[in-house]
């Protein structure tokens, strides 16, 4: 927090941590892949509209019915990894998945 002119602002990290919780508990890991959904959601929706397709067309392209391309623009949870790699393929979107692994995960193999 910095005090300026009177006024007590605040980060966006501390807000998160003051109204959702810090970062290593179940309330913040929650918030947080639920936000990262809907931004998957977001980018799907986009890609699609700047294609000019629909969600019954994209959803022909790779084989599912215009309900489940709604589902993944209001929030991509609960889908494989295997969908969303076809909806971006169908979406000429490049598609990169990074995983990090703890330090300690690293040397226990």
């Amino acid at each position: 927090m910095i005090e300026r002119n009177g006024l007590k602002l605040y980060t966006q990290e501390e807000v998160l941590d003051q109204l959702i919780g810090p970062p290593d508990t179940s309330e913040r890991k929650a918030y947080e892949y639920d936000l990262q959904m809907e931004v998957i959601g977001y980018i799907i929706q986009t890609a699609r509209k700047n294609l000019g397709l629909t969600q019954e067309e994209l959803g022909k392209k790779i084989g599912v019915q215009r309900a489940q391309i709604s589902k993944l623009e209001k929030s991509a949870g609960n889908v494989t990894i295997d969908t969303l790699v076809r909806v971006f393929n169908a979406l000429d979107t490049k598609v990169s998945i990074k995983v990090e692994m703890p330090e300690d995960y690293r040397h226990s193999a």
